[in-house]
């Protein structure tokens, strides 16, 4: 893959104005006042793979090229060094095609399916454990200067979460910068797009920080080992299995991460730290997101 030292083109960051990714609808208060809020769009988008339906997925609905190739990705359906020779997507079908020079036969392999803790309807399959026992991820660190930056930077950028709530958001980083920020109804679908990103745009996975707003979960940890990513950071909390499958493969896990605060349950060693806590400000309640009050 293409190494990008700089900020790749194009950045992708969530749009609160896009008319097509929220809905205002009317309810009541506590105190039967009237109120008028925001929520998000959720849509079923069936993916194939060249003939064969794979999946179909819950999605706000933004990104369903980098959200098919990131799911292909990341079921190891799809290998990296896979030729892609056509995405298509249909609006009316809410239908997209992922076109392959090689033949693909994943019958076999779907049957075995299982359902996730993932919300939105995640799931993994059987030979997922097998794929990233394989995985060498690469040497790397993480500054607390870069993660204090990181976690500031995120928290202040406009969001669908903060417009409409009941999302999940996920971004990419490389030290202290965010490079693509995705959001959707499942954390799972948010990573899928990043990688479907860093797929069509040759991103080196090497010297990059996967940011999350869910819990650190087994599936969140096994879709960033295939990415190839070695830091793995979330606002929220941690699965007892997540925790364990990142200690196996040498991933690096820092959970509840808010303010000054965070946790390291795996990969300690790559933790730099190279920041005065006196200079490092709480997080404003304005920012606050899911997982401040637990670990949802």
């Amino acid at each position: 893959m293409m190494k990008i030292d700089k900020t790749p083109v194009p950045l992708i960051v969530p749009n609160p104005d896009d008319p097509r990714l929220t809905q205002s609808v009317t309810g009541t208060d506590q105190t039967g006042a009237k109120v008028e809020i925001k929520v998000p769009m959720e849509r079923p988008l069936t993916l194939y793979l060249n003939s064969q339906e794979i999946v179909t997925m819950m999605t706000i609905g933004d990104y369903p090229e980098y959200l098919a190739l990131g799911y292909l990705l990341n079921q190891n359906m799809l290998k990296y060094n896979d030729a892609v020779t056509e995405v298509e997507y249909d609006d009316d079908l809410q239908v997209v095609v992922v076109r392959t020079e090689h033949h693909t036969n994943f019958e076999a392999k779907l049957k075995k399916r299982t359902q996730t803790s993932g919300c939105a309807q995640g799931t993994a399959f059987g030979d997922l454990l097998e794929a990233v026992e394989s995985v060498a991820l690469p040497k790397a660190e993480l500054r607390t200067s870069w993660l204090y930056q990181m976690t500031q930077t995120i928290n202040t950028m406009p969001s669908l979460y903060l417009e409409a709530g009941a999302i999940h958001g996920c971004v990419l980083c490389k030290e202290g910068t965010p490079l693509c920020y995705t959001e959707d109804v499942g954390r799972h679908n948010a990573v899928d797009k990043i990688a479907g990103w860093m797929y069509r745009h040759g991103v080196d996975a090497s010297d990059k920080i996967l940011y999350t707003t869910g819990r650190l979960t087994s599936e969140m940890v096994i879709k960033t080992v295939r990415m190839g990513i070695p830091i793995l950071v979330s606002r929220s909390g941690f699965t007892a299995w997540g925790v364990d499958l990142a200690r196996q493969v040498g991933l690096t896990l820092v959970g509840r991460t808010r303010g000054k605060r965070f946790i390291v349950l795996a990969g300690a060693e790559r933790i730099v730290y190279d920041q005065d806590l006196a200079y490092v400000e709480e997080e404003s309640a304005k920012h606050k997101r899911k997982g401040e009050a637990g670990d949802d």
